[in-house]
């Protein structure tokens, strides 16, 4: 793909991501889903200055081909998923570029199931975008219209309230909105569930999404939990489709800690099944080694939530989700969402009445080191039998204490280096030992 990476189309607002680039889109969708009926597309966006650009952009693009846009306004990417299923829409748009800093934004496409866009869309919007190829504009009675779909956002809110088990009366919780798109659900719905809620991260101002806030930068919902005597805290990101933890000790609840608590209390309570806990391939060795305890099974993917999505779905697979906080419900949702992963953790606390370190405290994670490396050659370097050498020769001097992975990047001229070990000194040793089997074979161009 030229344009639609794993996560959309995504760079600088109107150096890489153009207005023109949104309406072209707009234009595409509303003549592809509205070629034997009138096409309705439902829109979000987060805070980013530009997102208002965008969404105007798409949705002239939208109504100029006919189809009618239905404007959730500054909402979450999991809240247009839910509403572009539960609602029967086409398909459904979210601006947003996630963890980006402000200047960077993106156009996710997700189908009428609410999952990630077909590729065949996909490359039917990236050959219109490149040509000089227009389509019919709409005339008349058939030019499309702007709706105001606030009340879409407010029942996905209804929705997520209605999976709590219980009250969280007497419980106090952080939440780092990111300034972004929970900066005013979150609060809102933990008020709704009883518990009592400090906020920060919730002063958006088109500059300031994710800068020195949100799931990118922990460190400040630590102090802020230890400071006020929390529970627990839940960071989010830019478009809240992911969320990390902050547990009562000030400790961060990493993804894979989430995928543990999560499987081992459904496993618990009987809604497990025959499930296996879907990961990706950068998922830590402690993670494995805690499942392994409870005698739950698990997948790994290539990097990326999109992936993960696929193997649940084709398996029938009930968890799933990344280190970073993509975490995905299979039964609730069809992609991440923060605020259900910050309501089923808070399930796991209440109903075991445990605290959150505790629940935690199995999955011990390894040392880990990534290192990018760019090389001459992204396949004969990996081919390399240097290379391999090297490799296999850490992979049987870490045995079961560890383990290496060679990667490509999908995107640059680079391989990436990670290495799990007992301790960080073992990492270091084992990523140099292949960096340097690299610069003897030749191949390194040089250490990101």
């Amino acid at each position: 793909m030229k344009y639609f990476g794993t996560d959309g189309f995504r760079g600088e607002a109107n150096k890489v991501l153009t207005v023109e680039h949104a309406f072209r889109i707009g234009r595409y969708l509303g003549w592809y889903y509205g070629k034997d009926h009138k096409a309705q597309v439902v829109i979000g966006k987060d805070t980013r200055r530009s997102s208002y650009m965008f969404e105007y952009a798409l949705c002239a693009g939208l109504t100029s081909s006919g189809a009618d846009a239905y404007m959730m306004h500054v909402t979450t990417t999991p809240s247009v998923s839910y509403i572009a299923r539960s609602d029967d829409f086409d398909c459904g748009i979210m601006i947003s570029a996630s963890h980006n800093p402000y200047f960077d934004n993106g156009i996710k496409l997700l189908n009428s199931a609410g999952e990630k866009m077909e590729e065949s869309v996909l490359e039917g919007i990236e050959k219109y975008l490149d040509s000089e190829d227009d389509i019919p504009y709409a005339v008349r009675e058939n030019i499309g219209r702007t709706v105001d779909y606030a009340s879409g956002r407010n029942r996905y809110i209804g929705y997520l309230i209605s999976l709590a088990t219980r009250s969280y009366k007497g419980k106090k919780i952080g939440l780092d909105c990111a300034n972004g798109s929970t900066w005013q659900m979150a609060k809102s719905i933990f008020d709704a569930l009883g518990a009592d809620t400090y906020v920060i991260g919730n002063t958006p101002d088109g500059l300031n999404i994710n800068i020195e806030c949100g799931s990118t930068h922990m460190e400040h919902l630590q102090k802020f939990v230890l400071e006020n005597h929390l529970d627990a805290g839940f960071a989010f990101d830019g478009d809240a489709d992911r969320c990390l933890a902050v547990d009562e000790k000030g400790n961060i609840i990493t993804g894979d800690h989430i995928l543990y608590i999560c499987s081992k209390y459904m496993k618990e309570k009987g809604k497990f099944g025959d499930s296996k806990v879907v990961t990706t391939v950068m998922s830590n060795m402690g993670l494995y080694k805690a499942l392994d305890e409870l005698n739950i099974g698990y997948e790994k993917t290539d990097v990326g939530d999109k992936y993960v999505a696929e193997n649940m779905r084709q398996n029938g697979h009930l968890l799933g989700g990344e280190q970073s906080g993509h975490i995905i419900f299979g039964n609730l949702a069809n992609t991440g969402d923060g605020l259900l992963t910050a309501i089923k953790l808070m399930e796991a606390m209440t109903e075991t009445k445990q605290p959150l370190s505790t629940l935690a405290a199995p999955v011990v994670i390894y040392p880990q080191q990534l290192t990018n490396v760019e090389v001459d050659d992204k396949d004969s370097t990996m081919e390399c039998e240097e290379v391999r050498d090297a490799v296999v020769r850490a992979e049987k001097e870490l045995g079961d204490r560890g383990r290496v992975l060679l990667r490509k990047s999908g995107t640059e001229p680079v391989l990436r280096v990670m290495v799990e070990a007992q301790t960080e000194e073992l990492c270091s040793q084992y990523v140099d030992m292949i960096i340097d089997a690299m610069r003897t074979a030749g191949k390194l161009v040089k250490v990101r």
